[in-house]
């Protein structure tokens, strides 16, 4: 009987210490589980960033400046994932005014690159259920990033007239993506005209962004999660000065054009 026990324990002792190299074999050779891991880590780090950066977030108080902080901490995640991210057109950005951004939108990954990119005193739009997501929610409250229900137009519009307001007395900056919801398919979805209406009430510039498509490195669908190149472009400012609310929807598909144009051939240049 104890050497039974004795035997039971050493088998266990040995399938623990089997246990890592399994998990690390299956890391290294099943891209699904490669896949599964890296996205768990980067939801893992996003929640630790939010849960330790907070607190300190918290003694300035709900201020854009917060910003700072979060992007400093997500920053890192391109060195970790060997994600080399090569920016165009950045010098459009170096203006003192306020302006609108309208960027594409892949995955959870487009944070990478939009901290890349961000100006000083530029908050995202984000969808309101961000809101509820426990300290994820209140980091986003502390940078005063500001909450649109997607499923309320009513309440859209007065979140969009509210920030065109503060856009100009506040010399804020804005990111918004204008796809509304995630996508990695070759060409872009229609714009929502929040962004634009936005832009247009306020009497602001947009300046599209055009982040390259991940298909070499990342891809939700395939399962697949690797090192690679992401490539920001960023196009030269649109005015919207003299524009009325009537020209929003022309505005819409001009700006929505030209991004499609590079992202076809960003595309063109990865095949």
């Amino acid at each position: 009987s104890r050497r039974g026990s004795t035997m039971e324990v050493f088998l266990l002792h040995g399938l623990l210490l089997l246990l890592p190299l399994a998990v690390l074999l299956l890391y290294r050779y099943n891209t699904t589980f490669h896949y599964f891991c890296k996205v768990a880590f980067f939801n893992c780090w996003i929640l630790a960033v939010a849960t330790i950066l907070s607190p300190f977030a918290a003694l300035r108080g709900r201020s854009v400046e917060n910003m700072k902080l979060l992007r400093a901490a997500i920053l890192p995640l391109k060195y970790i994932y060997g994600i080399k991210i090569q920016v165009r057109g950045s010098e459009h950005l170096d203006v003192k005014e306020p302006y609108v951004i309208v960027c594409n939108h892949q995955a959870s990954l487009d944070l990478v690159g939009m901290v890349e990119i961000i100006p000083d005193h530029c908050v995202p739009i984000v969808k309101k259920e961000l809101l509820y997501m426990g300290t994820v929610g209140w980091a986003c409250w502390l940078c005063r990033m500001i909450f649109i229900n997607r499923h309320k137009r009513e309440d859209a519009i007065n979140v969009i007239s509210r920030t065109a307001r503060t856009i100009r007395r506040e010399n804020l900056r804005v990111l918004i993506f204008p796809e509304g919801t995630r996508n990695q398919e070759k060409s872009m979805l229609p714009f929502k005209r929040g962004a634009f209406h936005l832009a247009v009430q306020a009497q602001v510039p947009i300046f599209p962004v055009v982040m390259s498509p991940y298909w070499d490195f990342f891809s939700s669908k395939d399962k697949k999660f690797t090192s690679g190149t992401c490539t920001i472009q960023v196009l030269p400012k649109v005015e919207t000065r003299g524009l009325s609310p009537e020209d929003v929807p022309e505005l819409t598909e001009t700006v929505r054009q030209a991004m499609a144009d590079v992202l076809i051939e960003m595309s063109a240049n990865q095949c």
